[in-house]
């Protein structure tokens, strides 16, 4: 039956992601304890917590793998090809063609996803707790959280952008790490750090997979883009732009 077979499709995904979650994680593994019994020479305090949780992080690995081929990779895929769909844009007149203002539903969605995914990834959300613990209440947990998330649905958008038009992506990076040294300049130094940091911590878990299927199957859908030449290098504008934002706010809370 189809229900049988669905279950044996899954099964069998499931188990090669976690042989291939636990092949990856075997050198920290060995990294760790080798360094505990051969360097340090010490033995392991509670070695049993230690390998529940290592079991676990395996374990949440491969089902997160797994998820991401089935959800967010295809979703990502599909926005982009849908909404540049010749049907779906704005019909052109006889000798008309098409101008890069007429993909405007595919910016605005890609800054509403960059957006909406920068504010649930599980890594901003624990530095911007800590960053407002430590500051005493001087930076806001919460609009520490929503200035990161523009700035990389800034990034997102623009990246967006770039594709459609084909400029090159030197352009926009350059353009933004120039951003970046004048807000570093400019912005109270105790956040600088905190602002560098912040643009690691959004290209995480949630943010990655959704961007760079966006950005394949966009460069996919577009005659003429190369997916490999084009549809990579939103994660950088995504990693830029929030450094300028984080600081901006901090020049505007001071």
């Amino acid at each position: 039956s189809s229900s049988s077979s669905s279950a044996c499709w899954s099964s069998s995904v499931m188990l090669a992601s976690l042989g291939a979650t636990i092949v990856d994680v075997l050198p920290i593994i060995v990294v760790v304890f080798g360094f505990q019994f051969l360097v340090l020479r010490r033995r392991v305090e509670r070695l049993g917590e230690i390998l529940a949780g290592f079991t676990m992080v395996v374990v949440g690995l491969a089902i997160f793998l797994v998820g991401l081929d089935m959800a967010l990779f295809p979703i990502g895929e599909m926005m982009a090809v849908q909404l540049v769909a010749a049907e779906f844009l704005p019909e052109l007149a006889d000798g008309q063609s098409r101008h890069w203002s007429h993909f405007y539903w595919i910016y605005l969605f890609a800054f509403a996803i960059g957006a909406s995914a920068t504010i649930a990834e599980p890594a901003l959300i624990a530095v911007s707790m800590k960053a407002a613990q430590i500051s005493g209440g001087t930076l806001d947990a919460f609009w520490l959280r929503v200035a990161v998330a523009l700035g990389v649905a800034v990034g997102i958008a623009l990246g967006t952008w770039r594709i459609v038009t084909g400029l090159p992506l030197y352009w926009f990076v350059l353009g933004a790490y120039v951003l970046v040294i004048v807000q570093t300049w400019c912005a109270p130094r105790a956040i600088v750090p905190l602002a560098y940091d912040s643009g690691g911590v959004t290209t995480s878990t949630i943010t990655v997979p959704i961007i760079a299927a966006l950005g394949v199957g966009l460069a996919t859908a577009i005659p003429g883009r190369d997916p490999l030449l084009d549809g990579f290098g939103m994660i950088a504008l995504a990693c830029l732009f929030p450094i300028v934002t984080v600081m901006g706010y901090a020049q505007i809370a001071d």
